[in-house]
């Protein structure tokens, strides 16, 4: 209360030091013209009154800021991070970049605006002659001279019209041009400063709102830079030489028509910080609604079996409600500023007329130069209505183009390329981890690994073991280098790995294939082909030999063309994962990372996708993160994991004998006590 009091009483000082500055300028204005004081129209004593719009919208300011969203809930997205909604400033030389090499473009839309502009500046002194010469002759029956001093005026405003008409046609086709080329390169750039985020982003940030980004945001902010730049360069320079042109034609009627002009700036200015922060929380707000969405239609056949389609809908439409209060509240805001820019603008329409009547009847004015002038005052407000349409999308505009820039100048802690690459007459596959410490950047104080040494021969199977949670995948990410250990190293063949190239480290040193393969909506060919887009059909085919899923491809009607659908929704358990065993080894990796590959497969499918993995690791280094303790029997090395820490080492025979954890661990996996 007492903020909101504090802010009355300011209100209250803006209304009385606005009186005081107006009536000066009437006491200014009778020196200047030699008229007494009390001859002036009363027009401009009340025009005081227009602090009235300037608080208003200040009260307008007080209640849009304070208000509360009617229906924030709790909700299963309640907890995620939205880095976006700090108030981060517009990036204008983000903005220059992409604007720099389509300069030609802009400045040729600029030179098509402002001689729209101009030609508007012009044509109402025309249309003042004109009407001064069909007044000349209104009580004459000359038909002769009318015509002849006519002509010339009508010849001039039709060319102008018509260079009215093409010069509109150009400018907006430079725009379009510009705003289509700068959204294809701020979308291609976008896509590719997401590509190259850690995956600790990933972590943080949810799929539909990474896409909506890509979209929405993109296209939000192409409409608002191609608006901004016609719309608002032409009103500006109407704005600029309409002015010029009224103190031309009446110097006392300028004073009056653009003395209160200083309050739409001021209320402008005003909303102008409330209205973009409320559009970025209303687009952050409907990111999380398209995630819904997203997740929904994804996981489809999740939400089916659980029967969840009505909490889905009913999470759906909370959040969309969120956002739709919030776009209500923007809108409420923009439309308050252009009722009251409106209502102003009809005011000086009104004032033009009262004062211009004053003035033809006192003999200081002639009727074309009050119809030039209503016609001028008149461009001059549509001008400044077209600067309060664009005020909610500059708003708009410029919210999505921080969030998108955002997201650009977001520099990934793990470079995708840099460094050296191991010779292949020197990857032998000997992999060491030295003191290694880790947690996860979403739960720093976490430790998933501590004090964690393990040596791996080249040419060994290692198993890794462990109850969930202990830390076994996590060991293939870091060696994956999806993540950066937090203290200590990983060698491989005795190089670090934070001085190897990320990418050759994944394309030609490991192959991974993790235990819910993910395939592409394309075909079985080309989802192979993935993993080495240079392969040929024959080394495709070869590979999904290796893979033991030639047989089953072939049984296809289209065989290797098959399409997968999305996620690879039409194959079974097994046929996913013997493909995706088929695109990890066409790139013969040296190192091959198998998390839990059989895991999540039924006995005869893991039995075939066994064989599979048994024929893919000969004459490799294989890790092997094992749930199912059967099929990590015949591993050379076993190494089990406890809370982070290894706490036994050996093979199957020795580790079973010791009764330690890797004991205990068949005991929980047999129906039978182990003995």
């Amino acid at each position: 209360m007492s903020r909101l009091f504090l802010n009355s009483f300011d209100i209250r000082n803006f209304f009385r030091s606005k009186t005081i500055v107006l009536r000066s300028y009437s006491k200014f204005y009778s020196k200047v013209h030699n008229a007494p004081q009390e001859k002036i129209p009363n027009l401009l004593q009340k025009s005081s009154k227009i602090g009235v719009f300037a608080g208003g919208g200040t009260v307008a300011a007080i209640i849009l800021r304070n208000h509360r969203v009617f229906c924030e809930k709790k909700t299963r997205l309640s907890g995620y991070k939205d880095i976006s909604t700090k108030n981060v400033p517009f990036n204008w030389k983000k903005l220059w970049k992409y604007l720099k090499p389509h300069v030609f473009y802009f400045f040729a839309a600029i030179a098509g605006a402002l001689i729209v502009a101009i030609l508007n500046i012009q044509i109402p002194l025309i249309i003042g002659n004109i009407i001064n010469i069909v007044s000349r002759f209104g009580e004459t029956n000359n038909s002769k001279l009318f015509i002849e001093q006519m002509t010339i005026p009508c010849i001039k405003i039709i060319a102008m019209y018509g260079m009215q008409a093409f010069s509109t046609f150009f400018y907006i086709h430079m725009l379009s041009h510009l705003g289509e080329k700068m959204a294809f390169s701020m979308k291609r750039d976008l896509f590719e400063a997401v590509l190259k985020q850690d995956i600790g982003f990933f972590d943080d940030h949810r799929t539909g709102e990474v896409i909506n980004r890509l979209t929405s945001d993109i296209q939000d902010f192409k409409s608002s830079f191609k608006q901004t730049v016609s719309g608002g360069l032409r009103a500006i320079t109407q704005i600029i030489g309409c002015s010029a042109s009224l103190v031309m034609i009446s110097p006392q009627m300028t004073l009056i028509t653009l003395l209160c002009v200083p309050s739409i700036v001021v209320v402008g200015t005003i909303f102008g910080k409330l209205l973009r922060n409320i559009s970025i929380r209303a687009q952050v707000q409907g990111e999380k609604s398209t995630s819904v969405a997203d997740e929904a239609v994804a996981n489809i056949r999740t939400v089916r079996a659980f029967a969840m389609e009505a909490d889905e809908e009913k999470l759906f439409e909370t959040e969309a409600a969120l956002a739709m209060d919030l776009n209500i509240r923007l809108g409420f805001g923009i439309g308050l500023f252009q009722a009251g820019t409106n209502l102003f603008l009809n005011g000086m329409v009104l004032g033009t007329i009262y004062m211009g009547g004053y003035l033809l009847a006192t003999k200081q004015l002639s009727s074309g130069e009050l119809m030039a002038f209503l016609i001028a005052s008149q461009t001059i407000q549509r001008s400044f209505a077209q600067i309060s349409l664009l005020f909610g999308s500059v708003i708009r505009g410029m919210a999505s183009g921080t969030r998108v820039f955002e997201y650009m100048d977001m520099k990934p802690m793990i470079p995708l390329t840099g460094g050296h690459i191991i010779p292949d007459d020197k990857l032998k596959g000997n992999i060491e981890f030295r003191n290694v410490e880790f947690s996860y950047p979403s739960r720093p104080d976490q430790v998933i690994l501590k004090d964690f040494n393990l040596s791996i021969p080249a040419g060994k199977t290692v198993a890794i073991v462990g109850a969930s949670g202990n830390g076994k995948s996590t060991v293939v990410a870091l060696l994956e280098r999806f993540y950066d250990v937090n203290a200590g190293s990983i060698t491989l063949d005795g190089e670090e790995l934070l001085s190897l190239d990320p990418s050759w480290l994944r394309k030609r040193a490991l192959g991974l294939i993790s235990q819910e393969p993910i395939l592409f909506g394309t075909s079985i060919i080309e989802n192979i082909r993935y993993g080495k887009p240079d392969a040929t059909d024959e080394e495709v085919i070869n590979a999904a030999h290796l893979a033991n899923a030639h047989n089953f491809i072939t049984s296809f009607p289209q065989g290797y063309e098959t399409l997968v659908g999305e996620r690879g929704a039409t194959l079974s358990g097994g046929q996913k994962q013997r493909i995706a065993i088929a695109r990890a080894l066409l790139k013969n990796p040296t190192v091959l990372l198998l998390d839990e590959a059989t895991s999540a497969l039924d006995t005869e499918s893991e039995k075939i996708v066994q064989a599979a993995l048994e024929k893919a690791q000969k004459g490799r280094t294989v890790i092997v993160i094992a749930h199912r303790l059967s099929t990590i029997e015949n591993a050379d090395i076993i190494v089990v994991l406890h809370r982070g820490k290894i706490v036994e080492v050996g093979n199957h025979e020795f580790l079973k004998n010791s009764k330690g954890y890797y004991w205990s661990l068949i005991y929980q996996q047999q129906e039978v006590p182990a003995g």
